[in-house]
């Protein structure tokens, strides 16, 4: 029998799942933004992940925001963001919603796939417990739940969806080779059936927490060495010329994911009466790292003769890491609101970056051109995410007016810049 396959919420997750599907089975789109359907339906993906061609490769995909449309799905397969509040806390509220729904039009024999990240349990505790009240149906009995993460690289064309090997797994043992099944026939990287559910939210959530922390000690690294007066990204190009030196750099630790998901696993494991040490100091560690490169670059100002009070700062770049669209969780607004709070004008510049959303998200109104407001005038620049555009500017330009330029990502030569981390 031919599956049919209701993915809810269509982002950087959920789009290019459903395109996959779409070339093979029968697939409804589900998301409750209508603007965003609308895009979708005439060919346009604003996240950039999938291009049109895709879009119209994938014949039997459909986009809808009706519950109508969705009821009696095979499979319901869940790609709505977990984020965190304003105190570090797990916000379960589009989880919660979107288990609302599905319980709404779920059917006796379905199955509903979690790929959101969450910490080890949500699924099973917080939202079977949603599915059985809106749907009247119970689990293990009249439908079951899998939990497959997500493993998607925003703005990666190599490491795709269908390249990435997929963990999956299910509420008992026939359920969690249906979910693996399924997932093979689109996945040519292979999969990985977990044990439990548990143990596949466990892995996803130790995935980018350990990341986490390898960035936090080399975030470390270069505030020990710059009081040493040496170079960071030396140390580590002579350190990694060991075989197993592992290839971090430091750097602005943002994004839906390094800089959310580690909080997922905290929040639980201090509900069970442990309070974790290691994790939550690298995201002390790499939360600061904002306000230091702003102090670093106001320093370097002072230096050079420049009035830190509405100096011109130029900050080339917003989206969380380079050649991508995606503002979610921008670490670069920490080193923008810390240096406003020096008193500088801060004008910033990002091709990639949708200006609307930038304007909703952080009350910014990005530059137009790549010279900041005042032509002539500028103070300093922060490079501070690595587009591959960014190799077209003359950054020459500046050095020659007595700028101060700071490169956050090592883009730049040594030699180029007045200071990097």
């Amino acid at each position: 029998m031919t599956p049919r396959i209701t993915i809810i919420g269509l982002g950087y997750v959920g789009l290019p799942l459903a395109v996959e599907f779409g070339k093979k089975f029968p697939v409804v789109g589900f998301d409750i933004h209508e603007r965003r359907l609308a895009e979708l339906r005439a060919g346009h993906d604003r996240t950039l992940e999938v291009d049109a061609a895709e879009l119209q490769a994938a014949s039997n995909l459909s986009f809808s925001s009706r519950i109508e449309d969705i009821r009696g799905s095979d499979f319901f397969i869940v790609t709505v963001p977990t984020p965190i509040d304003g105190y570090n806390r797990p916000d379960l509220t589009p989880l919660i919603k979107a288990s609302e729904t599905v319980g709404k039009a779920l059917r006796s024999g379905g199955i509903v796939v979690y790929e959101s990240t969450v910490y080890p349990g949500c699924t099973e505790e917080d939202c079977v417990p949603i599915l059985e009240k809106f749907s009247g149906l119970k689990f293990n009995k009249d439908f079951f739940c899998g939990y497959s993460p997500e493993r998607i690289n925003p703005g990666d064309k190599v490491h795709t969806v269908t390249k990435i090997r997929k963990i999956t797994s299910g509420s008992t043992p026939e359920v969690a080779e249906k979910v693996d099944s399924l997932y093979r026939t689109i996945v040519t990287a292979g999969t990985h059936k977990a044990p439990s559910i548990k143990v596949a939210e466990a892995a996803k959530v130790i995935e980018n927490s350990q990341r986490d922390i390898n960035i936090a000690f080399v975030n470390e690294l270069s505030l020990i060495f710059e009081r040493m007066g040496i170079d960071t990204q030396e140390v580590l190009e002579a350190a990694g010329t060991k075989w197993n030196f592992l290839p971090f750099r430091p750097g602005l630790v943002g994004g839906h994911c390094i800089g959310v998901d580690p909080y997922y696993l905290t929040h639980k494991a201090e509900s069970l009466g442990y309070h974790p040490e290691i994790i939550l100091a690298g995201r002390r560690l790499n939360d600061n790292m904002g306000a230091h490169v702003a102090n670093r670059v106001v320093k370097l100002m002072i230096q050079k003769g420049h009035k830190v009070q509405g100096a011109n700062v130029l900050v080339l770049g917003l989206t969380f890491k380079e050649n991508c669209p995606d503002i979610r969780n921008s670490k670069v607004i920490d080193v923008i609101r810390e240096l406003q709070d020096f008193g500088c004008n801060v004008s910033v510049y990002d091709p990639w970056a949708d200006a609307d959303e930038v304007r909703h998200e952080y009350g910014l109104e990005l530059s137009p051109r790549p010279n900041g407001e005042q032509e002539g005038a500028t103070d300093a620049v922060v490079l501070a995410v690595a587009h591959d555009r960014f190799r077209e500017l003359d950054m020459g330009r500046f050095s020659k007016d007595n700028v101060v330029i700071f490169d956050i990502k090592g883009f730049l030569a040594k030699a180029a810049v007045d200071g990097r981390l």
